[in-house]
């Protein structure tokens, strides 16, 4: 039995035990482990059918935000407002057309997967002799499939989601690291000019002087050599 499979007959099994469940149950339903993918599924969080109106999704919203409300629950306060919150998200979902859409389309998708997956089974049974009779042709084997897959589709989704978020987050990180840099170069760099041009007289001054000593080194040289020239001496003539 795979993880999907115990999951939804240990729900569907509490679910049959008390049909509008206790606020304790309710509590239960959305708070166990694996519920995290489970309750994207405003459809599954309120626990209404695929063709259910906007009408009564809200009574069943009125009906179930009761029960989990943490106000209604002072002894498990914490974890009715986390259960609370969830619901609260699931009818945003709901009034909101183009996240309604987005919950249609997870059906679409599963419908359209479990259909393959319902032709390749049939196929296999035929190619090795066997009827093609398999359990989604039964509708509570279909229900129990087509909500294995659904759950499977918007899980899928979410992770896909999370990576695209995680891949912009990070490309707008290292944007900003670049601007930063950038930044800091531009400031050294004006930095730079800023105290070059502060210098310049500076600069030009210590040139000047440098070139004043070296002349009035040259002078002095060349006026030592022709003090210290002799002319050679007359000869007397025989």
């Amino acid at each position: 039995m795979s993880q999907f499979e115990s999951f939804y007959q240990d729900l569907k099994s509490t679910e049959q035990q008390d049909a509008a469940l206790t606020s304790e149950q309710q509590i239960d339903r959305l708070l166990k482990p694996g519920s995290t993918y489970l309750n994207l599924n405003p459809y599954e969080v309120l626990q209404i059918d695929l063709d259910t109106d906007i009408e009564a999704a809200k009574k069943k919203y009125k009906k179930l935000s009761l029960l989990v409300h943490p106000d209604k629950n002072p002894d498990d306060r914490e974890r009715a407002d986390k259960a609370f919150d969830i619901v609260k998200k699931a009818i945003k979902q709901m009034e909101d057309p183009i996240e309604l859409n987005r919950c249609k389309d997870c059906y679409t998708e599963a419908k359209a997967r479990l259909a393959i997956v319902m032709s390749e089974k049939k196929r296999k049974l035929r190619k090795d002799g066997k009827e093609d009779d398999i359990d989604e042709d039964n509708p509570d084997g279909y229900k129990k499939a087509l909500w294995i897959t659904v759950t499977k589709v918007f899980a899928d989704r979410e992770k896909k989601r999370k990576m695209l978020e995680d891949r912009a987050n990070d490309e707008k990180r290292r944007a900003t690291e670049a601007m930063a840099q950038a930044a800091e170069k531009r400031k050294l760099a004006e930095e730079f000019a800023k105290n070059y041009e502060e210098s310049r007289d500076e600069r030009s001054g210590s040139w000047r002087n440098f070139q004043a000593k070296k002349a009035k080194k040259e002078d002095k040289g060349k006026t030592m050599k022709g003090a210290a020239f002799k002319p050679p001496k007359i000869k007397p003539q025989k």
